[in-house]
């Protein structure tokens, strides 16, 4: 496997940190923090966590949750 084969492979299993970048909280439109332990988007101004499954961010105020 070549280096540019590793540079496109795909891990749906996490996060690509690329998309903390162009990703903003839906709310707040502030910028988010990843928590690769829950595996979760945190908007700390709006005090929201989305949730990611699959690698996929699920950006719907509707799916996340509330945090202190």
């Amino acid at each position: 496997m070549t280096d540019k084969d590793e540079d496109t492979k795909i891990n749906y299993g996490k996060l690509d940190p690329r998309l903390l970048d162009v990703l903003a909280c839906p709310v707040s439109k502030c910028s988010l923090t990843y928590d690769a332990q829950t595996q979760e988007l945190i908007s700390k101004k709006a005090k929201l966590a989305f949730p990611i499954r699959d690698g996929i961010p699920i950006m719907l105020v509707e799916e996340a949750r509330e945090i202190e």
